[in-house]
C-alpha cells in the first residue's frame, strides 16, 4: 500500500536520525494517513479516500466538494470524477 495522500499528494520524505553524538542514520518521515469515508451531497454518493489529517481538517472547513474542485484546478488527480 503506497503512503501517498489521494487529495494533497503528500508522500514520505527522507531525513536523518541524529544521535547525541551527532551521528546520522537514514530514516523516513511518513505522512499521517487515515482511511476516511466522505459523503458528497452534490453527487449523492459516498467515497472512501486515503487522506492526511491536514487534508481532513481542510475538508471539514470548506467541504469535500469545494476542496476537491480546488485540488483539481491546481492539477491534482484525485481519482474522483466531479460533475
Amino acid at each position: 500500500m503506497s503512503k501517498v495522500c489521494q487529495v494533497t499528494g503528500k508522500r514520505p520524505v527522507s531525513g536523518h536520525h541524529v544521535s547525541h553524538s551527532n551521528r546520522k542514520t537514514k530514516r523516513r518521515f511518513l505522512p499521517n494517513l487515515q482511511k476516511k469515508r466522505f459523503y458528497i451531497p452534490e453527487m449523492n454518493e459516498w467515497v472512501t479516500l486515503k487522506v492526511t489529517t491536514d487534508a481532513i481538517r481542510s475538508i471539514n472547513k470548506i467541504g469535500i466538494y469545494e476542496y476537491l474542485k480546488r485540488q483539481e484546478s491546481k492539477g491534482f488527480d484525485t481519482g474522483i470524477e466531479l460533475k
